[in-house]
């Protein structure tokens, strides 16, 4: 069969195609799919946590050589306030005098890293870091001063009151100590919040 095109049989159905119309075909269905492409992208890089959402999940480098003892610094961390306290001698002798008052002294209450489960609650004893996130409904606790009888930290909503190793005292609200967040030292003046390859 000649034809004045250069038409040739397509495949299968006998029918004569033109070189040029399945060309043009080919070259709209390409041009096409592009154009689709194009215009779903925008919403397929929308579902991909942004920068600042992975920036909240990700651990935080904390300088701590300037804390000076008594002193409490604040730090965020996946949006909640981290609790670093320099602890003194003092703060760090009443731990004891506080056991008998406490709801769970040994920190055995599931979701403590192993670290939490001394009586400082804490790898270095001299700093306590913790959520300062009362565990009853959420509010922050403020820090008591040392000349406070039973000082501590005293959550403002509903009376919970924790030592300075966030342990709960007995016959509050809160049911739990306050958390201890994975955590670890890249050096004396360094703390790493967030991350911890001992294994929490």
């Amino acid at each position: 069969m000649s034809n004045a095109h250069d038409a040739t049989l397509d495949s299968g159905l006998g029918e004569p195609t033109d070189k040029t119309r399945r060309n043009l075909l080919v070259a709209t269905c390409a041009a096409g799919g592009a154009a689709t492409a194009a215009a779903v992208w925008p919403f397929v890089a929308s579902l991909a946590p942004s920068e600042r959402t992975k920036a909240a999940g990700a651990p935080v480098e904390v300088d701590i050589s300037k804390l000076e003892p008594g002193q409490l610094q604040v730090v965020e961390w996946r949006g909640k306030p981290v609790w670093i306290l320099r602890r003194t001698q003092e703060m760090l002798a009443s731990l004891k005098q506080a056991e008998p008052k406490l709801a769970d002294p040994q920190s055995e209450k599931p979701n403590q890293p192993e670290y939490a489960k001394n009586e400082s609650r804490s790898i270095k004893d001299e700093y306590l870091v913790v959520v300062g996130i009362c565990t009853h409904l959420g509010c922050s606790p403020t820090k008591l001063s040392e000349a406070q009888e039973g000082a501590g930290f005293l959550c403002p909503c509903h009376g919970s009151r924790f030592d300075y190793a966030g342990r709960v005292f007995a016959n509050m609200p809160a049911p739990d100590n306050l958390i201890v967040p994975p955590h670890q030292y890249l050096s004396d003046t360094r703390l790493l919040i967030g991350e911890d390859t001992k294994g929490a």
